[in-house]
């Protein structure tokens, strides 16, 4: 077997964490495997060329999963084969999921899937906080269009002090408990449990878990540079008109943030007068500008609706007539 490009770094308390490629995995897009003591997770990213027809979204699946293998133990019985993925494995993919999708390009639309194995296990060491590191290491090395890289760590409060990453016997003695993901500049997700603590607390653990992703995305740029910087794909996933949105902001936005600062309390007023917006502004064009262009101004108009209800929060300063 071939010899694997290694990256390791240190979580800062002498725990070292390895990422290699280059040995398994070979025909996917990109793939790694982390390693944090006896644990091993092997994440792999492919992604189509091309964007499916119609398709205005991101069509991005993340699945973790926990072989039987990674404990020393084979399915038996009648049968013989893995399980469908448990409660714990489809919350682990969804906590991946939530970090990554905010980071690829808003036009990109070509499917994409993700897979994170746990292949080794080690009681003292949680797989969840590992996962959204590895996949993203997969994608930051592959030729897959990406604003990241991003890191997902877990940070407890054991005995007074904040710990990156916790040994599972320590998370015992935990009254803080949180997965925070994150880019070099950014948080995008914070999830977990506490006792409880103050606000200023929550904040300290949190840019506490933002230093160490830090060292982590450039760990993985680290990795990427050593690959041979791979050049990220071309791609033209959607069809724009700048005019065409030009005139729907003109039209649109004043109209959409008069309805966001209405008084009135009931979401299903709001959505019928935003339809008639929607309308009022198709009726503005040819039937054939209205058949040829519907996708795009719906696109559009989604964007005002979205940007008006968003400044008139932010503006107003009182979000709860809008619950």
């Amino acid at each position: 077997m071939s010899k694997g490009i290694v990256k390791e770094f240190d979580l800062g308390d002498g725990r070292k964490v390895t990422v290699e490629t280059g040995r398994l995995a070979k025909q996917a897009d990109g793939s790694v495997v982390v390693r944090m003591g006896n644990a091993m997770l092997l994440a792999t990213v492919v992604s189509n060329k091309e964007a499916k027809e119609g398709t205005d979204f991101l069509p991005l699946s993340v699945d973790y999963q926990e072989k039987f293998s990674s404990v020393g133990r084979f399915p038996g019985g009648f049968l013989k084969r893995e399980s469908r993925m448990s409660e714990y494995e489809i919350l682990t993919s969804r906590l991946v999921d939530r970090a990554l999708r905010p980071m690829f390009p808003d036009d990109y639309h070509a499917d994409v899937q993700v897979i994170i194995t746990l292949i080794s296990g080690d009681p003292q060491v949680q797989p969840d906080a590992m996962a959204g590191f590895a996949a993203s290491c997969a994608i930051t090395i592959s030729d897959i269009p990406f604003n990241g890289p991003i890191s997902e760590v877990r940070v407890a409060r054991i005995d007074g002090k904040f710990v990156i990453n916790p040994y599972t016997a320590d998370l015992e003695r935990a009254d803080m408990d949180m997965m925070v993901a994150g880019s070099d500049d950014s948080i995008v997700m914070v999830e977990g449990e506490m006792k409880e603590v103050s606000e200023t607390e929550m904040l300290d653990a949190i840019r506490f878990a933002h230093e160490a992703i830090k060292i982590q995305c450039k760990a993985q740029l680290e990795l990427r540079e050593m690959c041979g910087n791979k050049e990220k794909r071309t791609y033209s996933h959607e069809t724009n008109d700048e005019e065409l949105k030009a005139k729907v902001n003109a039209f649109c936005y004043d109209k959409a943030y008069a309805i966001a600062r209405s008084a009135n309390p009931n979401k299903s007023a709001r959505g019928e007068a935003f339809k008639q917006l929607h309308a009022d502004f198709m009726a503005t064009l040819s039937e054939e500008d209205q058949a040829s262009k519907a996708g795009m101004i719906k696109r559009y108009f989604h964007d005002v609706e979205s940007d008006a209800m968003r400044n008139c929060i932010l503006a107003e300063g009182n979000s709860s007539r809008w619950s």
